[in-house]
């Protein structure tokens, strides 16, 4: 083996030389020596090595040398007359016998190959390749830890090798226009395109194929014996898989077995089947919906469901479906679900019903028309850092159950209540400020009653020190330990009958309203051991409405006068607090071994005090006060609030303190 290896290497040292003499300008003196020859039994006559190397050191006369690109080419069967052609100065009268004989190599692509850690080549046609191999060959693609390659019968075959620790690494990865494969063992020829897999691992559809033998044909296809077919992502150990005694798996088409049973953690069940069918596309297509049809005792026969599926595009779909009665009924239907991946999901359905009963000109001759919304939207967190939107509608007419088909059967036919929720969110990027708006909606379909808060804000301030110096010197002051924070809400709400919601007013009968929050406090440190704590807690609430109430003694009864303008409803209570910490340590004892060194007992005592003034007084005008007689003739006073129907309500009224005590105890 070792001898052909040397004949080879000369004979291509021979024809480098040969194209360097043949490309470069003849000299009448230039002249080189020619070298002795070695026999070697049953082989060419070749120049030894020393004669070789007598003529790369010789120097040439012209330093002018034009080299041609030599292309790959395979040598063989260099006599001695070709080998004395190639080291023959230029000018002697030698026959010219070419040197390189050009084979047709019987593939249809170029065969790249390469590995990390070594290529042993046996001849022109056998290779090994170790550590990370590569093998390119048009659309297909072989990457495992050991592949030999056959050139002469066009085989190649990979397998994965052991490490260190005898886990197998570098198992066969094959790639091609079908897709990806994962195998213990892989044969494949590049000329027929067949090949033999052990052990395939590859997804298809929503599933995953795995397990048995699996030989694959020149169009692509397979053949499955004892595979496994699970949408189990567990590949070695599927929690449940179909076990396939045989099958033909066409790549993103569809996968057809013969018997086949299924498999539950491990556990063979009694669910067999003859034969099987597992269709899957990668792709999504546009298709007619085949209604239902039937009869309805009030409407007549009808068809229902039946239309057309657009498939837009990966990211979003369209189904516009419709139902038409033989008296008249109708309605549409435009259902879609949209996803981008890390980015957001969601669907929606918007119906329109219109239903009619009885003949028109009868008394019991009626026509309604109702409607329903639903959406539902959820944002990846990882799409937007600052903002995030979520929703979850569900709107509908109070009628619309009740006369839609597909509700007969359904929970919704039966709720008596529906809620449906917005939310945005956004944090300012860099900031301590937030904001957040949310529209909610509740219907009470009973008697069609309808609670909207639209809309919803809601904006905050994380906590600050506005006193703290950017660039302190010296000690800290006492000012630079205030801190505060802000809270800001502001709501618009209205209850009325659905058939009237918009006829409202929205000074007059919508609920509105806002308030701000700013808690301040500031801890100092009193007699080395005490934490001292002041706190104000400020509340502000702003209105558009005012009420004033008093009797009337002609009618005997009260009489309200509603204002409208802009009120400030603002009221704080202050708080201070006292506490420290009381540290004690214990030793336990050897039993206890080396597992507990210490036990800490901290106590911490504090004590608090908390008050506010009166705000029914009428210093603060929260509330009124009138005078009237009751039944008994006796004059009495009435205090009422002046704000009844605020959205945040109004302060108490009367003075109030407090004094609490805590103890917290803890070992550590």
């Amino acid at each position: 083996m070792a001898r052909s290896h040397i004949y080879i290497g000369l004979s291509v040292i021979a024809c480098a030389l040969s194209a360097v003499a043949a490309s470069r300008p003849q000299r009448a003196d230039a002249s080189l020596p020619v070298p002795p020859t070695v026999a070697m039994p049953g082989s060419p006559t070749i120049p030894d090595s020393d004669a070789i190397a007598d003529i790369l050191n010789t120097p040439v006369p012209d330093s002018t040398l034009a080299v041609p690109l030599l292309q790959r080419t395979l040598i063989s069967d260099v006599d001695s007359d070709s080998l004395a052609a190639a080291v023959m100065p230029a000018g002697i009268d030698t026959p010219a016998r070419s040197l390189i004989r050009r084979e047709k190599v019987d593939l249809d692509n170029v065969v790249k190959f390469s590995a990390k850690d070594s290529m042993i080549m046996e001849g022109r046609n056998s290779a090994y390749m170790y550590g990370d191999a590569k093998l390119d060959y048009g659309d297909m693609k072989l990457e495992a830890e050991k592949v030999s390659m056959n050139m002469a019968n066009s085989n190649v075959y990979a397998v994965g090798l052991p490490d260190s620790t005898g886990e197998l690494i570098g198992t066969p990865v094959f790639t091609d226009k079908s897709g990806e494969y994962e195998s213990e063992t892989m044969s494949y020829n590049f000329k027929s395109q067949r090949g033999f897999i052990t052990n395939v691992v590859t997804e298809q559809g929503e599933g995953y194929l795995t397990g048995g033998r699996t030989k694959k044909m020149e169009n692509g296809e397979y053949f499955l014996q004892n595979g496994r077919y699970s949408t189990c992502n567990d590949h070695d150990h599927p929690h449940f898989y179909f076990q396939l005694t045989k099958a033909k798996v066409k790549p993103k088409s569809n996968i057809v077995t013969g018997p086949a049973y299924m498999v539950l953690a491990g556990l063979p069940l009694p669910l067999a089947v003859p034969f099987g069918y597992f269709p899957f596309s990668e792709k999504y297509s546009s298709g007619i919906i085949f209604p239902t049809f039937g009869d309805d005792y009030n409407r007549g026969f009808y068809l229902s469901n039946g239309g057309y599926y657009f498939a837009i595009n990966d990211n979003i779909d369209l189904a516009l479906t419709g139902e038409i009665y033989t008296k008249g009924s109708w309605g549409l239907t435009a259902q879609s679900s949209y996803v981008k991946r890390y980015k957001y999901n969601g669907s929606f359905n918007i119906s329109y019903l219109t239903t009619i009963y009885g003949e028109k000109g009868n008394p019991d001759y009626s026509k309604q028309t109702n409607f329903q919304v639903l959406w539902n939207h959820s944002q990846d967190s990882k799409a937007n850092p600052n903002m995030s939107l979520s929703a979850s509608v569900n709107f509908t007419s109070s009628g619309y159950s009740r006369n839609d088909l597909n509700s007969y059967y359904s929970p919704s036919f039966t709720e008596n209540t529906k809620s449906s929720t917005v939310n945005m969110t956004y944090r300012f990027p860099n900031s301590k400020w937030s904001l957040s708006t949310t529209a909610n909606i509740a219907q009470r379909t009973s008697d069609s009653t309808l609670t909207v808060s639209f809309p919803n804000l809601t904006a905050s301030m994380s906590q600050i020190y506005p006193f703290k110096r950017k660039r302190a010197v010296g000690k800290e002051r006492w000012y630079e330990k205030i801190k505060l924070s802000y809270s800001g809400q502001f709501q618009n709400s209205l209850t009325a009958k659905q058939d009237v919601f918009f006829q409202k007013s929205l000074v007059k009968d919508w609920r509105n309203g806002a308030r701000h929050s700013v808690p301040i406090s500031a801890t100092f440190s009193v007699f080395k051991y005490l934490n001292l704590t002041p706190s104000l807690q400020i509340n502000d609430r702003m209105y558009t409405n005012k009420v004033r109430r008093q009797w009337d003694p002609n009618a005997s009864a009260e009489v309200c006068d509603t204002t409208y303008g802009f009120y400030n409803v603002w009221d704080f209570q202050g708080s201070l607090s006292l506490d420290t910490k009381i540290y004690g340590f214990f030793q336990p004892m050897k039993f206890l071994g080396d597992k507990v060194k210490m036990i800490r007992h901290v106590l911490t005592p504090t004590i608090s005090f908390s008050g506010n003034p009166d705000f029914g007084s009428p210093f603060f005008g929260y509330y009124g006060k009138y005078h009237y007689m009751n039944s008994q003739g006796e004059m009495v006073e009435r205090q009422y609030s002046m704000f009844p129907n605020a959205v945040f309500g109004v302060p108490g009224t009367g003075r109030s303190g407090s004094v609490s005590l805590s103890l917290a105890n803890n070992l550590e």
